[in-house]
């Protein structure tokens, strides 16, 4: 009997993982290439003053720097439990690595009209995206039994209300940033410092 091509494809979870890597060390690599070195012809005084008009655009690389780290943290930690694979999943992963590498774009476009609102819900946007990708990723590797039965009883809680939890916190941000775009990133690098470090939640560390 012949089998179905989309029951053999996509099998492999050492590929996704691989090529998850290479997309998140691509992207970071990316963000700090939005921010070009000024060219000055004057002293030393000009030359700081047009080195400190660039830090928003660093503070923009430091937010999505964390936010990049952070969901291949999350995406690591699921791959860690997720034994099997299959055509869906991979898509699914690759959907998600699309928006990763979309990042870059969002992290210049918000750097560049910072205080924009419409800058900064389309980076909200990219996070709330790949933040659903996330969490459909964990479920459909639940319901289709690439996850053993102990993980489901003692993790898959966890990490789906990781997910929801971060999400609500991030829109609680993105929502500060209309207000005034130096809040909502300021709330939104110590949201994403605190999962990063778990500053608030040593005793389960």
């Amino acid at each position: 009997m012949k089998n179905n091509y989309n029951k053999i494809a996509g099998k492999d979870t050492g590929r996704l993982i691989a090529i998850s890597d290479a997309v998140f060390g691509v992207a970071m690599t990316l963000l700090v290439l939005e921010i070009k070195v000024p060219e000055i012809e004057g002293d030393d005084k000009e030359l700081i003053a047009a080195f400190v008009k660039l830090m928003p655009k660093f503070l923009v690389y430091f937010l999505s720097f964390m936010t990049a780290g952070i969901f291949w943290m999350g995406q690591s930690a699921q791959f860690e439990h997720i034994k099997k694979s299959d055509r869906n999943l991979s898509w699914i992963t690759l959907i998600f690595l699309l928006f990763v590498s979309v990042l870059p774009f969002t992290t210049a476009f918000l750097g560049d009209y910072i205080s924009h609102n419409f800058a900064i819900g389309i980076y909200w946007i990219n996070i709330l995206i790949l933040g659903m990708i996330l969490y459909i990723s964990w479920n459909y590797a639940e319901k289709n039994g690439f996850i053993d039965d102990e993980v489901k009883q003692n993790i898959s809680g966890a990490i789906k209300r990781r997910i929801i939890v971060s999400q609500s916190l991030y829109l609680i941000g993105a929502l500060l940033g209309f207000v005034n775009p130096y809040l909502g990133i300021g709330v939104i690098i110590a949201i994403q410092l605190n999962y990063a470090f778990a500053f608030f939640n040593r005793k389960n560390k």
